[in-house]
C-alpha cells in the first residue's frame, strides 16, 4: 500500500513541515482532520509555534518525515 504525505506549507521556509498521514484516513479526511487540529492549537495557545501543532499531530497519528527543500520551479 502506498504512504500519503501531506505538505504543510508556511510563509517562512524552516517552518514548512511534511508528514505522513496514517494509513486509515483519505486524502479529505486527512486534510479536515489537520486543519481542525491547526485551529484547535491555535485556538488554546494564541502565540503557538510550529513546534506545537506538530506534536498535536503526533498525538493523532501523523509521522513527520524529514526532507530537503528544493529549488523552486518556474
Amino acid at each position: 500500500m502506498s504512504e500519503t504525505l501531506m505538505i504543510l506549507p508556511a510563509s517562512d521556509t524552516r517552518d514548512i513541515r511534511l508528514v505522513r498521514v496514517p494509513d486509515d484516513y483519505e486524502s479529505h479526511e486527512a486534510f479536515r482532520h489537520v486543519t481542525g487540529l491547526i485551529a484547535a492549537v491555535e485556538e488554546q495557545h494564541p502565540d503557538c509555534e510550529p513546534d506545537d501543532i506538530v506534536e498535536a499531530l503526533e498525538d493523532h497519528g501523523f509521522e513527520t518525515v524529514e526532507f530537503i527543500l528544493g529549488p523552486t520551479l518556474p
